[in-house]
């Protein structure tokens, strides 16, 4: 298939357009970043400019996609959420998902399907009950960014390509992300949950992220809203504990909640609230989960040599 990808060069993009090769798929990365004259010379992967926000001569590499992925956005946890903060996460999303959606609409031949980010936080907190891709959104500010964003992109719907919002948990990946913030405490004997716990933590682990992606690319059934998250659900306290056995640590030790919010502000609600999501689209489609237990999952992301053998 002829696959291109906006948001490359994040952790999830890059190993997902690693796979993507691997698997022997022609590749068009849509990156902001400069473009050498010879980027785009390779038959199999290349590198195309674009601003992130406009329809400009990127769109002509559309015109032969099969599928177009969107993962593009900047990073939720790269500071607080400031009022300029909140402006420049919305910004970075519905710009990037409105310039496809657009180019979409003025290609002649359209992809097969449209595959966009989003994340669990459009649930906002739930307490309690399994919550699966009928659930309406929550009122806070993460809920309300991940109902504009998948209201941008489902205008794509409306042109006759197949369109699907990836709402991803916590990706568990030891290179980067939230797993590599909650491995040093733990290596420090200080580890343990955060908040009081009890709530949920939606996680997926990242090689049944990139597969996730590539069976909703691969198979026509699935379209709209996707729990991208592991059937085992968790509480941060289970969580917490299960990453103590893995790492032989304790998980005795907490930070109330009072003290992230005077750290991290608002951006606060992510960690010390959740929703026990369930991945009810990819099962009822037929997807296997490589690593659906979470202590198999941390074993084989921390200790791969051991869990190989």
């Amino acid at each position: 298939m002829n696959i291109v990808v906006a948001g490359a060069s994040g952790l999830i993009g890059s190993r997902l357009t690693n796979a993507l090769l691997q698997s022997s798929h022609i590749v068009t990365c849509l990156t902001t970043r400069a473009v050498t004259p010879d980027a785009g010379q390779d038959p199999i992967f290349k590198r195309v400019h674009w601003d992130g926000n406009t329809v400009a001569d990127w769109m002509s590499h559309l015109e032969c996609a099969d599928a177009v992925i969107n993962l593009s956005g900047q990073s939720l946890a790269s500071g607080r959420w400031t009022k300029a903060r909140k402006r420049s996460l919305t910004t970075s999303r519905l710009s990037s998902t409105k310039a496809i959606v657009e180019a979409l609409r003025l290609t002649a031949r359209k992809p097969g399907v449209f595959i966009n980010a989003s994340a669990v936080g459009y649930y906002g907190p739930v307490a309690y009950g399994d919550v699966d891709e009928g659930h309406p959104p929550g009122k806070d500010f993460l809920a309300s960014l991940c109902d504009q964003w998948e209201k941008e992109a489902s205008a794509a719907a409306t042109l006759g390509v197949r369109t699907v919002m990836l709402r991803s948990g916590v990706v568990l990946d030891p290179a980067g992300g939230a797993l590599r913030r909650l491995v040093l405490p733990f290596k420090l004997f200080v580890g343990g949950p955060l908040g009081d716990g009890n709530q949920w933590m939606p996680w997926i682990h990242r090689e049944d992220q990139v597969r996730a992606i590539l069976y909703a690319v691969e198979t026509p059934e699935i379209s709209g809203p996707v729990n991208l998250v592991a059937p085992d659900a968790v509480t941060m306290k289970e969580f917490s504990r299960a990453l103590g056995r893995v790492l032989r640590r304790p998980a005795l030790m907490t930070v109330p909640a009072f003290v992230l919010r005077i750290l991290l502000g608002e951006m606060a609600i992510v960690v010390l609230t959740g929703q026990r999501a369930v991945p009810r689209k990819l099962l009822q489609a037929g997807f296997r989960f490589s690593h659906p237990s979470l202590p198999e999952a941390l074993s084989n992301l921390l200790h791969p040599s051991i869990s190989s053998g």
